[in-house]
C-alpha cells in the first residue's frame, strides 16, 4: 500500500489553464489531484458530472483531447507519443501535490504512457493508476477500424454502447463524432508500447460485467495484463454494465476511486473488496 497523502498542501497560485485541461471543482482545501483521461472519441465533458461527487480535498482535472467540443479547430496528435507529450506538458505544472491517474478505455493506455513520461521527466509518479475498460498496453486486442468506413465505426459504437442512436442519426453530429472516433482509433490501433520497467504504484482495474472489451473473465488472467505492469498490488473490480458502465454507476465508481485514494474521503456506497492479483 502506498504512503498516505499529506493532510494539507497549500493552494497553488492562479495560472492560465491549458487548452488540454479542464478543472471544475478547484478549491483551497484540495490536497489531492485526480487526472482523468477520456476514451476514444470522448472529451473532458465525460467526467464533468464527477465534479459534484468530489469532496473539497480532491481536485478533478480532465484532459481535453483536440478536435472535439471547444477544441474542434485544433489539429489532432499524430500518434500516441505526440499525444502523451502534450498531455504531460499540460499536467506537469499541476503536480505540486499527490495525484492519481484515471483512464477509461483508450484513456487507460494514455494514463499508463503518461505515468512513464512524467517519470522520464523526473516528476513525481502517480500514487495510484485506475485503468478502466481496457486490457493492458501490449495485450489489448487492436484492429484496423480507423481505416474502415463510417458504417463500420457506427457498428463498433453500437457494440460498445454509450452512444445514443439518435445522435448517430443526425448527420452533423454523426460527422463530428466519427471524425474524433476515427482519429483516436488510429492512435490506439497503431500504438506499439515500448518495453519499460514496471510502475511502482498500485493499479486498480475497473470493468463492466458485460464489457466486450475487458469483462471479468479476461480480468482473471493477470488482471487483464495490468498485474505485469507494476511492482505494487493490482486489484480488479467489476460493476454491473457494459463498456460504459461508468455512466449509470457513476456514484459507485467515484466512491470506489475515492476510497482507494483515501478511505476517509468516501462515504456511503457500500464498501466492497477488490480482488487482488499478486
Amino acid at each position: 500500500m502506498s504512503a498516505p497523502f499529506p493532510p494539507h498542501v497549500p493552494a497553488r497560485p492562479a495560472r492560465a489553464d491549458s487548452p488540454w485541461t479542464r478543472r471544475w471543482n478547484e478549491g483551497p482545501a484540495a490536497r489531492l489531484t485526480l487526472v482523468c483521461l477520456p476514451h476514444a472519441g470522448g472529451s473532458a465533458g465525460f467526467y464533468r458530472p464527477w465534479a459534484a461527487l468530489m469532496p473539497p480535498e480532491v481536485g478533478l482535472v480532465a484532459i481535453q483531447y483536440p478536435g472535439r467540443e471547444d477544441r474542434l479547430g485544433d489539429p489532432g496528435s499524430a500518434d500516441m507519443g505526440e499525444l502523451v507529450t502534450a498531455v504531460a506538458d499540460a499536467v506537469q505544472p499541476l503536480l505540486d501535490r499527490p495525484y492519481a491517474l484515471f483512464g477509461h478505455s483508450m484513456g487507460s493506455a494514455v494514463a499508463w504512457e503518461l505515468a512513464h513520461e512524467l517519470g522520464r521527466r523526473g516528476a513525481p509518479g502517480p500514487r495510484r493508476l485506475f485503468a478502466s475498460g481496457r486490457a493492458a498496453p501490449g495485450t489489448a486486442v487492436t484492429g484496423q477500424l480507423h481505416r474502415q468506413d463510417d458504417d463500420a465505426l457506427c457498428a463498433e459504437l453500437g457494440r460498445l454502447g454509450g452512444t445514443s442512436p439518435e445522435i448517430l442519426d443526425d448527420p452533423g453530429l454523426r460527422s463530428l463524432i466519427l471524425t474524433a472516433v476515427r482519429h483516436d482509433y488510429r492512435i490506439i490501433e497503431t500504438h506499439r508500447p515500448e518495453g519499460r520497467p514496471p510502475l511502482s504504484c498500485p493499479i486498480h482495474v475497473l470493468t463492466g460485467s458485460a464489457d466486450p472489451e475487458l469483462g471479468p473473465e479476461r480480468c482473471r488472467s493477470r488482471a487483464g495484463g495490468w498485474a505485469d505492469l507494476t511492482t505494487a498490488r493490482t486489484e480488479v473490480r467489476a460493476f454491473p454494465g457494459d463498456h460504459f458502465y461508468l455512466t449509470p454507476r457513476r456514484r459507485e465508481v467515484v466512491a470506489a476511486v475515492l476510497r482507494r485514494l483515501d478511505p476517509s474521503l468516501a462515504t456511503g456506497g457500500g464498501a466492497r473488496t477488490w480482488p487482488s492479483t499478486p
